[in-house]
């Protein structure tokens, strides 16, 4: 990985085709000030203290979850795809570290 959070990807013969951003998939809580409605919402961040540490029996939902809406409505102009992949750690819960692929 490049300094700043890319990733450069290259072919079997070595030659460059795309970068990657190094995300990590966190989710939030929103509560509007306005009518008191509350949801959770999906979101990347490049730092890794950022991200959500599941626990092992949900983190697969949420990892599906992210992968179709991106795939249905993220991927486009310069974004050509998504690389989901859950990373246990050694506590136990499992962090999910997203590539953004840009060429």
């Amino acid at each position: 990985m490049r300094a700043g959070g890319f990733q450069e990807c290259r072919n079997l013969r070595g030659q460059k085709t795309m970068e990657g951003n190094e995300l990590y998939l966190t989710v939030l809580p929103i509560i509007h000030i306005s009518t008191g409605l509350t949801e959770q919402i999906l979101t990347l961040h490049p730092d890794r203290n950022f991200a959500t540490e599941f626990f092992p029996d949900e983190v697969e939902n949420y990892a599906n979850l992210f992968r179709s809406r991106a795939s249905a409505y993220l991927i486009g102009g310069h974004v050509t795809r998504y690389d989901v992949a859950p990373e246990p750690l050694a506590n136990g819960r499992v962090i999910v570290h997203v590539v953004q692929y840009v060429s």
